[in-house]
């Protein structure tokens, strides 16, 4: 996980707001990044870390929830919630395109904090699933071609004879290439190699019934 402090980053067109909605996450110890538009966050890096962002719905230029869609297209995966004055449509709307919430100016202390750690833990969640999965992935890259083969077909539950026949290869080869697997996978059962496919997105080979 990220060792560095998470940030959150406030766009706002009316300084005003945006000096308050930043003061509450930097006295909480977090990293604050402020911006007066949504032009001017999208010339910044891409940020990688972990982190939240907070955007007004109605500024000029880019609207909050223009800058929400592109965002999303771009695969960003930080959690955004939205402030401003909309009724519950808008609202509707943007949790639908992906906000973890939407606050309705002005924004209360004691909601804006929890907010913002929710957005927070859920990012965390992410970031830590990729770590994973990452990891899951790595494994998955030291099977040969043939031991991924063999791999596939034991997903399905078949014997290593039926393997064998599927494959055009010994029953012992089987029986080897499918010890390989599992120790550098490590894992050592049928049932956690179904798993491990799955996060991973492997899918089984078919194998014809004799």
């Amino acid at each position: 996980m990220p060792e560095k402090p998470p940030t959150i980053f406030v766009i706002d067109d009316d300084a005003s707001v945006r000096k308050g909605l930043a003061r509450l996450p930097g006295s909480a110890g977090l990293n604050v990044e402020t911006f007066p538009s949504a032009e001017a966050y999208l010339e910044r890096n891409r940020y990688d870390g972990l982190g939240c962002i907070v955007l007004d719905v109605c500024m000029g230029g880019l609207s909050g929830t223009d800058l929400q869609a592109r965002l999303a297209q771009s695969g960003c995966n930080i959690p955004i919630f939205l402030t401003g004055y909309g009724g519950i449509p808008m609202s509707v709307g943007a949790m639908k395109q992906g906000a973890v919430d939407f606050l309705t100016k002005p924004v209360d202390d004691e909601v804006l904090l929890q907010t913002i750690q929710q957005s927070l833990a859920r990012h965390e969640g992410v970031v830590r699933g990729r770590i994973e999965t990452g990891a899951l992935r790595a494994r998955l890259e030291t099977l040969t071609p043939r031991e991924a083969e063999v791999m596939r077909c034991v997903l399905t539950g078949a014997l290593n004879k039926q393997i064998a026949a599927r494959l055009g290869i010994a029953e012992k080869t089987v029986k080897i290439h499918r010890g390989r697997v599992m120790e550098k996978l490590g894992i050592a059962s049928v049932a956690e190699l179904v798993r491990f496919c799955a996060a991973v997105g492997v899918e089984p080979i078919h194998i014809p019934d004799a």
